[in-house]
């Protein structure tokens, strides 16, 4: 099966990048070195090619009161130019994909897929809208991911760049007291790029500030080269896919594969806050949205496993798979799996993510990791590991 190349994939290949298989996409690894490009977003700022994701549009006069009944979360009670972590789940709450989604007008949303689940995302979404379309209203699933590059930028200078950016200017329709300094977190704000349409959201999945990009596919390598041209006096660095993992690790957020599957509700991860069951249909009675009576018996149940934050107390890291054991004695009984795991840069020692039995889930807890035949001991500690400062 042939690879998809990015928008940007030439840009890549004159940086020097490291090209590497992701999700059907050949997607940059590295440029320099992990180390560098991780520090970069930390201290300054990085430059992220995000185009594999897919963006999804869906729209109509019943748009938000289907994604109401397709998505765990409350879309229809989204405010227009603001955006919503939420998921995709199957009848049994099992989540099928984690998404963001952006209101970008009255009847318009921008529901954001990872790039592995595109394809079964979009068809969850088209089928679920066959099966309510009679009852919602009308409601079109339209797929612009081949027409959409999304750049990102990310660290503590990310908006001095964005700031520094002269071909980027107010879009003449959106709201005149709202601009890149100004916009919210979880918020977007339609822009002009060299007299180009771009959606600019502050959101990211690094733990820093940062910004979004949603521009036309032949408009992108435009904006990366300008972004670094821009933001060459404020330590910007184009940024690759590892050190996009080790980012997102410290900063406890979930990758799906790994802290989430199909095995795996909302509320096993930590995250049933998303689960809105209490959304209620125009007659107040309780909104039948898919998987909600899995979740509701779920979120009365006790928990098998609990996602929780493992700090390293030596010096080599556990890894996705490896087993939890109750304690370093060769004896010990398994206790769980490490979900994410790897040396943290920005703390200095080996960080991961794991479920675990509840009894051995509290914080404080010492437990050990199996690292190739060897157990390694560590804490349970709070996520995220790592919070920027404010």
């Amino acid at each position: 099966m042939t690879e998809l190349r990015s928008p940007l994939h030439d840009e890549h290949v004159a940086l020097g990048a490291v090209l590497t298989s992701f999700a059907g996409w050949q997607m940059p690894l590295r440029y320099t070195s992990d180390l560098a490009e991780h520090t970069a977003v930390r201290t300054a700022a990085g430059l992220f090619d995000l185009s594999h994701m897919g963006e999804i549009e869906v729209r109509g006069p019943g748009a938000g009161a289907f994604l109401d009944r397709a998505l765990v979360g409350d879309l229809s009670g989204l405010r227009v130019l603001g955006a919503r972590y939420t998921m995709v789940v199957q009848p049994d709450g099992g989540v099928i994909d984690d998404l963001v989604v952006y209101r970008t007008g009255d009847d318009v949303y921008l529901v954001v897929a990872n790039a592995s689940n595109h394809d079964v995302v979009l068809h969850e979404l088209r089928e679920r809208a066959d099966a309510v379309r009679g009852e919602v209203g009308d409601v079109d699933v339209v797929d612009r991911s081949a027409a959409t590059a999304l750049v990102a930028v990310q660290g503590p200078h990310a908006l001095a760049v964005v700031e520094a950016l002269d071909a980027l200017v107010p879009d003449p329709a959106a709201p005149a007291d709202v601009t890149p300094a100004t916009l919210r977190y979880y918020a977007c704000l339609p822009m002009r790029f060299e007299g180009g349409p771009v959606l600019v959201a502050r959101t990211g999945y690094t733990g820093e500030d940062g910004f979004e990009f949603f521009v036309d596919a032949a408009a992108a390598p435009a904006l990366w080269r300008a972004l670094l041209t821009a933001g060459a006096a404020h330590g910007i660095a184009p940024a690759g896919l590892s050190a996009r993992d080790s980012l997102r690790l410290e900063a406890g957020m979930p990758l799906y594969g790994n802290e989430l599957d199909r095995t795996t509700t909302p509320h096993d991860a930590g995250l049933g806050r998303v689960v809105k069951l209490g959304k209620v249909d125009a007659d107040g009675r309780p909104l039948p949205f898919v998987g909600r009576d899995a979740l509701a018996a779920r979120a009365q149940s006790a928990p098998a496993r609990v996602l929780v934050g493992l700090q390293g107390l030596g010096r080599r890291a556990a890894r996705h798979g490896y087993d939890v054991v109750a304690s370093t004695a060769p004896d010990a009984p398994v206790v769980g799996t490490v979900t994410s795991g790897a040396p943290s840069p920005t703390l200095g020692h080996p960080v991961a993510m794991a479920y675990v039995t509840p009894e051995v889930s509290a914080e404080g807890r010492e437990l050990a990791v199996d690292v190739r035949g060897r157990r390694e001991p560590v804490r349970v500690v709070p996520l995220p590991f790592y919070r920027r400062p404010r």
